[in-house]
């Protein structure tokens, strides 16, 4: 089996401003977990290693880039599976972690629960002596920007949300034939306190199965939720759709039904992949064959030799 992977870094619409450093994250992320697959590592492992490199990234709506809840803090949702087991591993609404995905990691393998929230990961993740970080350095100036933006009499967070998202995530497939997804957001900006999206919750935030593939989503929660999107997604693909048009399918129910915009990442068990979107863009980047794949825009895709990045 060749191995793939893919990632994304939030669907929705980036500002000029943001879209080159969107791109270049994505594919610094694709890059680092496609090394640990060239070495013969697991899926599992490349998934985290890409998330966490976007989460270290501030471009994104994830680690030290989250959007802040409605009283200016920082919460954090994370999820990751394996796809050889079905195992997995959520943290929700955590505060003061860097990398929420290692957490989730731990979650999966070191307890017997799929998810923690609030206090009870935070008093995990000091039982696992996962390092403390100040809530303020998970807050950018442009976060706090957005922010201010929304407490402001008539505005929209939600609308807002929906135009400038960046949760982030991956899939992979790795030489054993084994897949992997793994997903990490700050949330959705302004949200109440204590909100829960679709990130830990497995088939919505994150599916994997390899018996037939992996999807990692990014857009609005709640609507990725009511369709249970990436379980959605895999049970197309059950039905022998390529991943593309699985991706489609599912993601154009979700525009119909419950007017639900956002984009997904897939990965089939035969190594064959997507990164597919109804919003008017999502960074995504791709590593198959040693061949890099990325884009931005509807379309859009370019190809370098890995060699030459």
């Amino acid at each position: 089996m060749l191995p793939v992977i893919v990632v994304h870094g939030g669907a929705g619409w980036i500002g000029k401003e943001r879209a080159e450093g969107s791109c270049r994250g994505v594919q610094e992320a694709v890059l680092a977990g496609y090394r640990i697959l060239q070495r013969g590592g697991s899926a599992l492992d490349a998934v985290e290693e890409a998330v966490v490199a976007m989460e270290d990234n501030p471009m994104y709506n994830a680690g030290c880039g989250s959007v802040l809840n409605e009283l200016g803090g920082v919460e954090m949702d994370a999820i990751i599976m394996d796809g050889k087991t079905l195992a997995s591993g959520a943290v929700s609404a955590v505060k003061g972690i860097a990398n929420p995905i290692k957490l989730s990691r731990l979650v999966m393998e070191k307890t017997e629960h799929l998810c923690l929230t609030a206090e009870g990961a935070s008093r995990f993740a000091k039982a696992m002596g996962v390092p403390e970080v100040e809530e303020e350095s998970l807050k950018t100036d442009y976060s706090r920007k957005r922010w201010v933006e929304n407490l402001a009499p008539g505005s929209n967070p939600v609308e807002s949300q929906m135009g400038k998202m960046g949760t982030v995530g991956a899939v992979a497939i790795d030489s054993q034939g084994n897949v992997a997804s793994a997903t990490s957001t700050g949330g959705m900006l302004n949200k109440m306190v204590g909100r829960v999206g679709d990130t830990p919750c497995v088939g919505c935030g994150a599916y994997a199965d390899n018996l037939f593939g992996a999807a990692s989503p990014t857009g609005h929660g709640e609507a990725i939720m009511k369709v249970t999107l990436c379980r959605l997604i895999l049970f197309h693909m059950e039905q022998g759709m390529s991943p593309e048009k699985a991706a489609d399918t599912a993601l154009d129910y979700m525009k119909t039904r419950v007017r639900g915009i956002g984009g997904v990442v897939v990965v089939n068990s035969s190594g064959d992949w997507a990164a597919r979107f109804t919003s008017d863009q999502m960074a995504w980047a791709a590593v198959k064959n040693d061949q890099l794949h990325y884009g931005l825009y509807k379309g859009e895709s370019f190809t370098l030799p890995v060699t030459s990045t």
